[in-house]
């Protein structure tokens, strides 16, 4: 009997652990399920149906209008907020993030309230904003004044609000780290609920203690300057200002993090990937050229973008934003990690240190050009390789998301196992994708990028 004892303790916790993993958006077991109004659909997610991959279109990750003020005249409270979910851009279902434009009239305010399934990271773009969250017990207020550029991250489920102390209107973009985040208006919920909650136990309620603050100050939650244009003059014209874990130490446990993306006339993001997080991106200024290539079979799903208008990029795919304009370009992205980490292609596959084999890549890329296996992987920035000989009964981990290679440097067969943590872990093939997609990426994207003449780039389409 004494034995059995151990045996449901730990059952009891693991049922415990798999309630609270199952409490966040789930991962995404395939490259996207765009959410469709259609019950004969065969594929159920995140309380969705599922459209068909093959009918999916670059319209399903694109939602336009965010640069149109939100009415605050038709609140008592001054205040508008535009939410992009799930509802409103079906191909975010199972990428765990949402967007959000929040408008403020002269003292508008939106009222102390909580996402029960998001963090919410926000970045003022005019005006003066005073905002705050309130901790569990003890109580305790974050407070602080934010300006144009200021970012302050607001913790999943605590209650919070946002205040227009100016005399001017204010605009704000949030970003939330649920493809539907959910809202609960405190005043409503508590004294609106249907039925009424009873007066006598609102009255006893409300009668509460206060209690003594801790170490922490609302500055662990903010940061200053993304109103602070960067530097585009390198030599792919671009820059990301990105606010993470270790520029906002706030953001640690929560799961979501900002980026503000400048461009010069034609810069390019070039193609890449975030392998820990989904990224939806809103467009302040100028016009963008975006797209995104799924795993095998390679599909690119590409559109152009106008002030205002917002996308989403699958969590691990590689992606892109060109400027096709003459003008500069300012976009806003968030990202539902608090360390989503980058992996820029053309850096990782030719700029590793120390450099891949040079015969990996000639076959890898076609360029020309058997029982052991020469194997690596890359960091994201720094683009660090690890790489190691592996003989028979040799062992090899590669990280979630990091690009890597087996190459076989004998002259005979090779035979190899693997096990991989997931019942679909997919497969991006990087040649395959960057000069494979269908259709294909623009020529001016990749020669870019790559810093290669479009005539290559040209050719090397064609290989793939």
């Amino acid at each position: 009997m004494m034995k059995g004892v151990p045996y449901h303790f730990t059952v009891a916790i693991l049922a415990l652990a798999t309630t609270l993993v199952s409490a966040y958006d789930p991962s995404p077991l395939q490259d996207f399920c765009v959410a469709i109004n259609n019950t004969d659909s065969a594929v159920f997610v995140n309380g969705k149906f599922c459209k068909d991959p093959a009918t999916v279109t670059a319209n399903d990750f694109f939602f336009p209008g965010l640069n149109i003020p939100g009415n605050t005249a038709a609140s008592k409270l001054g205040s508008s907020v535009n939410l992009v979910n799930v509802d409103k851009l079906p191909g975010l279902n199972t990428l765990g993030i949402s967007l959000a434009r929040l408008d403020f009239a002269p003292y508008g305010l939106n009222p102390p309230h909580t996402h029960p399934r998001g963090t919410e990271l926000l970045v003022v773009m005019e005006g003066t904003l005073l905002v705050g969250f309130v901790t569990s017990n003890p109580n305790k207020l974050f407070t602080k004044v934010l300006n144009k550029g200021d970012v302050f991250v607001f913790p999943i489920g605590l209650i919070h609000f946002q205040f227009n102390i100016g005399q001017t209107n204010a605009v704000a973009f949030a970003g939330l780290s649920s493809q539907n985040p959910g809202l609960i208006t405190i005043a409503n919920a508590v004294f609106g609920s249907n039925p009424p909650i009873n007066p006598d136990d609102l009255a006893k309620a409300f009668q509460l203690d206060k209690n003594d603050p801790a170490a922490v100050t609302a500055n662990d939650f903010f940061f200053s300057g993304l109103n602070t244009p960067a530097n585009t003059g390198n030599k792919v014209g671009f820059n990301v200002t990105l606010v993470n874990v270790d520029m906002l130490p706030g953001l640690n446990t929560l799961g979501i993090s900002l980026a503000r993306l400048d461009f010069a006339p034609y810069g390019l993001d070039p193609p890449h990937t975030h392998p820990c997080a989904s990224k939806i991106l809103v467009v302040e200024e100028g016009t963008l050229l975006v797209g995104f290539v799924t795993s095998n079979p390679n599909k690119l799903f590409t559109k152009v973008l106008n002030k205002g208008d917002v996308f989403a990029f699958p969590i691990g795919l590689i992606h892109f934003q060109f400027n096709i304009g003459q003008t500069n370009v300012v976009a806003f992205a968030g990202l539902n990690s608090q360390n989503p980490g980058v992996i820029t292609i053309a850096n990782t596959v030719f700029g590793s240190n120390p450099p891949i084999n040079p015969n990996v890549l000639i076959k890898a890329f076609q360029f020309d050009k058997n029982g052991a296996l020469l194997v690596g992987f890359v960091t994201s920035n720094p683009n660090k390789l690890f790489t190691k000989v592996l003989n028979k009964g040799d062992v090899f981990v590669f990280p979630i998301g990091l690009i890597h290679f087996q190459f076989n440097i004998g002259q005979t067969n090779a035979i190899a196992f693997v096990g991989l943590n997931s019942q679909n872990p997919r497969l991006i093939t990087i040649v395959n994708a960057v000069f494979g997609s269908n259709p294909p990426i623009n020529l001016d994207v990749l020669a870019k990028a790559f810093q290669l003449d479009k005539n290559l780039v040209d050719y090397l389409q064609k290989q793939f």
